[in-house]
């Protein structure tokens, strides 16, 4: 991804999953925006945005931040939300036996303590595969991968749901259920 590709993403993360109201956007209840009007606030706010970049953007992602509605006329953040205003109703899916959740190290004795916490965001994010949460835990210092009994915890009557980009998500995860 180019430099600008970062740039664009970075800002409609920031736009589409925390903060809306720094150009004027408003979203609705599952996070959706109208794409003319992102582009208009952005551009007034002084972010050079086309219906072009946001094409790229979407479909160059690796992570899939994005999803633009089949009619093409509006955009949603996959997952990640921390604005109040947006409650995705995701589908609730069984979840394959374990999950995986990449941290940094200095985070391990909270987590023991209270589990894995969903922290601003509305769910804790889970990936299916080791690599991936091994990348997630590089962000935040040295990573440690932590191994999640999905299933078992499903069983028990947690609930589980698969965003749009493949990342899974729960509301908490009890550190009984770790490894």
């Amino acid at each position: 991804m180019s430099k600008q590709h970062t740039e664009i993403s970075k800002f409609l993360s920031f736009v589409l999953r925390h903060k809306p109201e720094t150009i004027g956007l408003t979203l609705d209840a599952e996070g959706w925006t109208n794409i003319d009007l992102l582009i208009a606030r952005a551009n007034q706010s002084g972010q050079a945005l086309t219906l072009a970049l946001i094409q790229e953007v979407v479909e160059t992602s690796d992570k899939k931040r994005f999803t633009v509605s089949e009619d093409g006329l509006r955009i949603r953040a996959a997952q990640g939300h921390s604005t109040p205003s947006v409650a995705i109703a995701h589908v609730e899916k069984q979840p394959p036996e374990f999950l995986y959740h990449g941290t940094a190290t200095r985070f391990l004795d909270s987590i023991r303590e209270q589990g894995l916490l969903p922290g601003s965001r509305h769910y804790v994010h889970l990936s299916e595969d080791e690599q991936t949460a091994t990348a997630v835990g590089q962000r935040y210092g040295k990573p440690v991968v932590l191994k999640v009994k999905a299933m078992l915890m499903h069983q028990q009557g947690f609930k589980f749901y698969l965003a749009d980009n493949g990342v899974w998500m729960t509301l908490h995860v009890p550190a009984a259920y770790l490894q």
